[in-house]
């Protein structure tokens, strides 16, 4: 009776991490992305990562001083917000453009919901989509080479071969869409019986393109192909990931429904010669997927806490993804798909929720 005990509210397990600590141990992860960035496009990709990062940061300090709250940017995420929207730019836009997209991110994704914790979808993510919307043009075009390779992932000797000059400024994404769409205009004509030696010249050359993009993809996994400077080596963001997986700071819920339902679907219906015919390896590793499954849809804030609910939001993701890439007007669809999911994030986790023990269901 004569000991002292502490009386306090849940919840009574703590633990050594913290928030900075997180958010600069996903920094460490994206090291070899960011090396691999300024290894395919140059010192530039450099001053685009810090345009963005100096952008967020000083956006957050800005309003948070203005609106006399404490100051909260050496938590470090705000700086994770910059690198992911600067990684989601292409090498050749302006300075000004990741300045804007990340001081969006910031002053509209981030502070009006008050703060980390509150926002209710990724800020850079956010921030991308206001970039593409408001300048489509700078965020599509991609005129930056990587080193050791082509945009589209082809070699050279087989565009040279084949007579593919026409993809040469196109990333994959974008050769697969425009060359699938050639061949399907030439499939609709044969079914109408008419002949059209030109579309079918085409058609032919379509094939070769998409074939020689299935075999590419050893460049895909490297990263030797053209895109946005932070999406294109699978394997070097594959390498963050394991380390943040390591440190059980992301789990593998979201990545493989994620991945796994655009596998699928991409076998369904993604290839050119009927259902069942498409390349999963190819939608995996081309684009953002890598990118978005595993350091943007689990962002902790505005993914769900449920274990249902984490593979059911990582197939909603992996559905629009595919959606958008095979059916919607833009070649890539990672980004709306998991902003689209981000909102659904309170419905997923309010039907997902575990019986509460001793509680009889209803």
């Amino acid at each position: 009776m004569e000991k002292n005990f502490l009386v306090s509210a849940s919840p009574h397990i703590t633990h050594k991490d913290t928030i900075p600590r997180i958010m600069y141990s996903v920094v460490i992860s994206l090291i070899p992305a960011i090396a691999g960035s300024v290894y395919f496009f140059g010192v530039r990709a450099v001053w685009i990562l810090l345009f963005a990062i100096l952008s967020a940061v000083a956006t957050e300090a800005l309003i948070q001083f203005l609106m006399k709250k404490p100051i909260t940017v050496k938590d470090g995420s705000a700086i994770v917000t910059g690198i992911l929207l600067g990684f989601n730019v292409p090498a050749a836009v302006p300075w000004w453009i990741p300045v804007i997209g990340s001081a969006f991110a910031i002053a509209v994704g981030k502070i009006p919901f008050g703060g980390l914790g509150y926002n209710p979808m990724n800020p850079a993510l956010l921030g991308r989509a206001f970039l593409l919307a408001s300048w489509p043009t700078r965020m599509t075009i991609f005129k930056t080479e990587p080193t050791g390779g082509t945009l589209s992932g082809i070699d050279a000797a087989a565009i040279n071969e084949y007579g593919l000059d026409s993809i040469t400024s196109a990333t994959p994404l974008n050769v697969f869409k425009t060359q699938k769409g050639i061949i399907s205009d030439w499939n609709e004509l044969v079914k109408s019986g008419l002949e059209d030696p030109i579309l079918q010249e085409k058609a032919a050359q379509a094939n070769n393109a998409i074939t020689q993009l299935y075999d590419s993809s050893s460049n895909l996994l490297w990263g030797n192909v053209g895109g946005v400077i932070g999406e294109t080596s699978a394997a070097l963001l594959l390498i963050g990931a394991v380390y943040l997986i390591y440190k059980r700071y992301i789990g593998l819920r979201i990545p493989l429904s994620y991945m796994g339902t655009v596998a699928l679907l991409s076998w369904i219906f993604g290839g050119t010669e009927g259902f069942f015919s498409g390349d999963p390896i190819f939608h995996i590793l081309a684009g953002g997927l890598i990118l978005g499954a595993f350091y943007m849809a689990t962002d902790m804030v505005t993914s769900p806490v449920t274990s249902k609910g984490r593979y059911y939001f990582g197939i909603g993701c992996g559905i629009f993804t595919v959606l958008i890439r095979l059916v919607g007007g833009y070649p890539e669809g990672v980004s709306y798909s998991i902003l689209l999911m981000n909102l659904a994030v309170p419905l997923l986790d309010r039907y997902t929720k575990p019986k509460t023990f001793g509680v009889k269901k209803k």
